[in-house]
């Protein structure tokens, strides 16, 4: 006896991730896909976690000052209530908002949405960051983008943070922050503490 799949006539989504270090294009990159699906006629819509307020509290802005209007909630579940009827679901700075963030990306790609994050997916100390670790774990597309390291200039892989903050989340720009390799990462930890110690 044959059997029809379950999942004809369905419309199928997916969960696509953008991550690297700081300065490496990642919000760019996200608004180029969305962009690209608006002129295609997708209706699209863009969130960002509240507390990301650089550049403007109503738009994702990338470092180069491209923007696209956003919606700024607070919790990850918050993004459920305004997606509507979007078919292409953006979400940027995505290491800033909790772990339900991986269920409710989840649930969007399986109602059919087309979901489009982008995060750093390492903090200053070169951890894991966020929700993004899992979100790699459970993406269909995993974009990883690299900066040029400032110091040797092979692909940077790390955020250094310049300020003395140690607080896990600081928002910064090029003031606070610059992307490095591994091995200026390191290096810059190591001259760090080595002049700490003579204090």
């Amino acid at each position: 006896m044959f059997l029809e799949p379950h999942f004809k006539g369905q419309r199928s989504g997916w969960i696509e991730v953008v991550c690297g270090a700081m300065f490496s294009g990642k919000t760019e990159e996200l608004i180029r896909r969305l962009k690209r699906a608006s002129f295609a006629h997708q209706k699209v819509i863009i969130f960002k976690p509240n507390i990301d307020i650089r550049y403007s509290n109503t738009e994702v802005v990338s470092h180069d000052k491209n923007a696209l209007l956003a919606i700024s909630v607070s919790k990850s579940v918050d993004i459920l209530e305004h997606v509507g009827e979007a078919t292409v679901v953006g979400v940027d700075e995505a290491q800033f908002f909790d772990d339900e963030l991986v269920k409710v990306c989840e649930q969007l790609a399986l109602s059919g949405k087309r979901v489009v994050v982008a995060g750093l997916d390492m903090d200053f100390q070169g951890e894991p960051f966020g929700p993004i670790p899992s979100l790699l774990a459970v993406a269909e597309y995993i974009t990883k983008v690299h900066p040029i390291c400032v110091h040797c200039g092979n692909l940077a892989t790390h955020s250094y943070r310049l300020a003395a903050d140690q607080s896990k989340v600081l928002l910064g720009e090029k003031d606070s922050y610059e992307p490095r390799c591994r091995k200026c990462y390191s290096m810059g930890n190591i001259m760090d503490f080595h002049h700490k110690a003579e204090q």
